[in-house]
């Protein structure tokens, strides 16, 4: 694929198109090519809204009815000549009313998705796109009110906790950033190359409850390094807010202008709103973080120690019963080839 193209010039691409309104179709302008992808900054005649370009090779048109629409925006078939380009087409536009700032957030991470896959086939790129615009509908759906839940909160930050600490640790600022899955609900928090990294956070000052919530979650045989990083914390009026957090995350990334673009889209779809940061007001000391292995002897629930009937199961563990050893974060980091 072409050289990335950073979260400025998609912007600066719609400021250049945003002219007369006359007449219908698209004015666009070309921001990435490749192989099996073209991409094109565009606006919507006569609405003038904001829009993502895409043209697939080799790649079969899907239906109308498995395009994601969500809220503000929308994914549709556009005809290959109304584009300039022999290519089968899909646009991601703002709808009229949508938030302008979420739309572009996530055209800009769908943007760098396409430009950095090495994927080859056209049809694996459409479906990583489509699959991308769905887990920002997800956020969209899972966050209508704008701000987050207490225990969602709680998360963000063990998250984060481990992000900065990996950070420090010295692993490459994008690629980190790309294995976290945490934001798009994936299987684990963190997925490196072929491993994971699940992160539990609690606030209790004795056991440590860790809530499971499939029989995927802790199975080893999906992931392998498999780790489980659990994070305590507690609450402190000398501690910090997840905002503040998040700033000190974002300061250890100074001057990697890709990796801070990456963290705040990424805390977009976790959703922590630039809008709403001053609605965190709980702060929070770090304790201890205990990075532990999971393998043969770990107490889990999975699809090959259950019964077949038990397709889905939701549990604790108090892991402070379970007696397992920590590896520390160091050492899981080099066993996942991140560092």
């Amino acid at each position: 694929m072409a050289a990335s193209t950073d979260a400025q010039d998609l912007r600066a691409a719609w400021r250049a198109l945003d002219g007369s309104h006359d007449g219908e179709g698209w004015r666009t302008i070309t921001v990435s090519t490749g192989s099996q992808c073209v991409i094109l900054a565009g606006r919507r005649l006569p609405s003038n809204d904001e829009a993502l370009l895409v043209g697939f090779t080799d790649a079969v048109s899907p239906a109308d009815r498995q395009l994601p629409q969500g809220h503000g925006f929308e994914v549709s078939c556009v005809a290959g000549g109304t584009v300039g380009a022999n290519q089968f087409w899909l646009a991601l536009a703002k709808r009229a009313g949508g938030s302008t700032e979420l739309f572009a957030m996530m055209a800009e991470d769908v943007l760098r998705l396409l430009q950095q896959t090495t994927a080859q086939s056209g049809d694996i790129l459409l479906l990583l796109f489509l699959s991308r615009i769905r887990a920002w509908q997800d956020f969209m759906d899972r966050h209508k009110e704008g701000v987050l839940s207490s225990e969602a909160e709680l998360g963000l930050f063990g998250e984060l906790v481990v992000l900065s600490d990996t950070l420090a640790a010295g692993a490459q600022p994008e690629g980190t950033l790309d294995a976290w899955q945490g934001p798009l609900d994936g299987l684990h928090d963190f997925m490196p190359g072929s491993g994971s990294i699940e992160v539990k956070t609690t606030l209790a000052a004795g056991d440590f409850p860790a809530i499971i919530s499939s029989l995927d979650q802790l199975d080893e045989r999906l992931r392998q390094p498999l780790f489980l990083a659990t994070v305590r914390l507690a609450l402190d009026k000398a501690g910090v807010t997840l905002p503040e957090l998040a700033v000190k995350v974002r300061e250890q990334l100074s001057g990697r202008t890709a990796a801070i673009d990456m963290l705040d889209v990424r805390l977009i779809q976790a959703g922590l709103l630039p809008t709403a940061l001053d609605r965190y007001s709980r702060r929070f000391r770090h304790v201890s973080t205990t990075v532990i292995s999971v393998q043969e002897g770990f107490p889990r629930l999975t699809r090959s120690n259950v019964h077949p009937a038990i397709r889905e199961a939701r549990y604790d563990i108090y892991l402070d019963l379970a007696a397992l050893t920590d590896v520390g974060l160091v050492r899981a980091l080099k066993l996942l080839g991140v560092t």
